[in-house]
């Protein structure tokens, strides 16, 4: 069908309608560098949407981060403990301060970072020091880790927390939304995110004192002075008015895009779901997942196939899928970066990464295109299924 030539992308732009409205306003008050009424609004209503009493909007998820790590006092030579199962964004700021990364193992009921796991690295660290300046905890594809025991353990050694919410904004976590559980919160507008800027970020905190020296430093940590004057390093990170303005429309539609992400798992879910050997992400007890991305495990004994020709199978038909992150303590960046796991030689996340798979989540996906999806994947299943038990069959 004409329709489905085109091609399905995993996780596209939508936009609203209402962006031009906001980017008009830029253009004809000529607010268009990093400042102006936009950026305050977007803070403004972001913060009020995530109940966190102070945001700042930058230029990514990436330099959120960053700030937040400059903002805990991060050094050469300091250690922060990560989730290992991410995307390289997380942990590359702990590289830009010259710290050291120590990564966390994910569990399966979240397939985020292991509270044990944590304890472990925690208590080893105490033991024979030093303990971490920071934990980063990634809320990953739409699911907030469990973040009840994550912070007990962190307050018992008083080490502070980042929450990278950068692929959950919307989600929640026993009635309260995802990015407001750390000392500092992070959200990431790309392309590819639940709302977009085009490129764009944000960090919070309830600490207004923070927030401040953040602002500061994203504007080149320019002294108050009647010239340019600077005593210490900054950074160019400040979204600018016009790209608020994208967010603010993007912003009004997230409940709307939540129930669209959580519609299309559901559906996948329900075609596929009831094949043997695949199993969705599931949506941890008390806790509302945003499906940013719907993700799903392979048994490969059971289906026969794999994440990688199932991908393959997929890309013949215009359609993109693609694995699950790799482990950061797999990447050849951090190749001596130690591992905390449950058990010692038993990674979850390398599980996780080996067997599972990310399908198309687009919220303007058409139903028929998304049956699409469903079809091909299931014909690749029970044709390998049925090749596995018929020698005869090619």
């Amino acid at each position: 069908m004409k329709s489905l030539n085109k091609r399905i992308y995993l996780s596209p732009p939508h936009m609203t309608g209402n962006e031009q409205e906001y980017i008009n306003k830029a253009f004809s008050s000529n607010w268009i560098a990093p400042l102006g009424p936009n950026v305050d609004q977007f803070e403004a209503n972001l913060a009020d949407y995530v109940k966190v009493n102070n945001a700042l909007a930058v230029s990514s998820g990436t330099a959120a981060i960053h700030l937040a790590l400059r903002l805990l006092n991060v050094k050469k030579g300091d250690v922060i403990f990560c989730s290992t199962l991410t995307f390289v964004a997380s942990a590359n700021p702990i590289l830009y301060e010259g710290a050291t990364p120590v990564f966390i193992d994910a569990e399966f009921e979240t397939w985020n970072m292991c509270p044990v796991s944590l304890e472990k690295a925690l208590q080893n660290a105490a033991k024979d020091g030093p303990l971490p300046k920071a934990v980063i905890v990634v809320n990953l594809y739409g699911q907030t880790a469990k973040m009840d025991e994550i912070i007990r353990v962190c307050h018992e050694f008083g080490v502070p927390i980042i929450e990278d919410a950068a692929e959950s904004l919307g989600a929640e976590y026993r009635g309260k939304k995802s990015g407001s559980f750390g000392d500092f919160g992070i959200f990431s507008f790309n392309g590819n995110k639940i709302i977009t800027t085009s490129g764009g970020g944000m960090l919070v905190t309830n600490n207004k004192e923070d927030i401040e020296q953040a602002r500061f430093l994203s504007t080149q940590a320019r002294d108050k002075a009647a010239h340019y004057q600077h005593s210490e390093m900054g950074f160019n990170y400040k979204l600018s008015n016009i790209l608020a303005g994208i967010g603010i429309a993007q912003l009004q539609a997230i409940e709307e895009r939540v129930e669209k992400k959580r519609e299309i798992f559901f559906r996948y879910e329900e075609e596929l779901g009831s094949l043997d050997g695949i199993t969705f992400m599931k949506e941890y007890r008390d806790s509302r997942h945003n499906r940013w991305l719907t993700t799903l495990m392979i048994d490969q004994a059971k289906t026969s196939t794999t994440p990688l020709k199932l991908i393959e199978a997929l890309e013949k038909e215009n359609i993109e899928a693609r694995r699950v992150w790799k482990p950061l303590h797999l990447q050849p960046l951090f190749n001596e970066a130690p591992i905390f796991q449950v058990h010692e030689g038993s990674s979850v996340a390398e599980r996780l990464f080996e067997n599972g798979l990310c399908l198309p989540s687009g919220t303007n996906m058409t139903k028929e295109e998304q049956y699409h999806v469903i079809n091909t994947i299931k014909k690749v299943i029970l044709k390998q299924k049925e090749c596995s038990t018929n020698p005869l069959v090619v």
